[in-house]
């Protein structure tokens, strides 16, 4: 049965690091997976989690919260351990956290293309909503790759 913890840096890391690649993809470098842990974990504010089955990391989700909404990101669950149930898991312990931080709406964002995402967010009470999503990459922040 798997264990959904708060993320370890020193035991998880280069597992999260495959996970990601595997999942996402990742050509960006501000989605640089290593960048993205080190950037979260200077937050400090124990919003990361990791799936396990024994000492395999098997999904992973973060949350962010600025007192005003929550957000949902990296959420990812092994190719192999799909319709599991693990990715509503993950979700709902995201959830939790926030909800004990008092938050009282949580968000996320995906690729308009992605719908079979968007079934899974829609089955766990997500909705669509009508809202332009607009991003900005602070290049000064993102270290130039040699």
């Amino acid at each position: 049965m798997p264990e959904i913890r708060q993320y370890d840096d020193f035991n998880d890391r280069s597992q999260v690091i495959e996970l990601w690649r595997a999942v996402f993809g990742y050509e960006a470098a501000h989605n640089d997976p290593s960048l993205s842990i080190v950037k979260k974990l200077a937050i400090k504010d124990d919003l990361f989690f990791v799936a396990t089955d024994g000492l395999s990391v098997i999904g992973t989700v973060m949350a962010g919260y600025d007192g005003h909404r929550g957000w949902l990101y990296a959420v990812a669950v092994h190719p192999e351990r799909r319709r599991s149930g693990l990715g509503d898991g993950l979700v709902r312990a995201a959830e939790d956290a926030l909800n004990a931080l008092g938050c009282m709406k949580v968000n996320l964002q995906l690729l308009a293309s992605n719908e079979a995402t968007a079934d899974f967010y829609k089955s766990l009470g997500y909705t669509v909503e009508p809202r332009v999503s607009m991003g900005k990459v602070l290049h000064g922040n993102i270290p130039q790759l040699d």
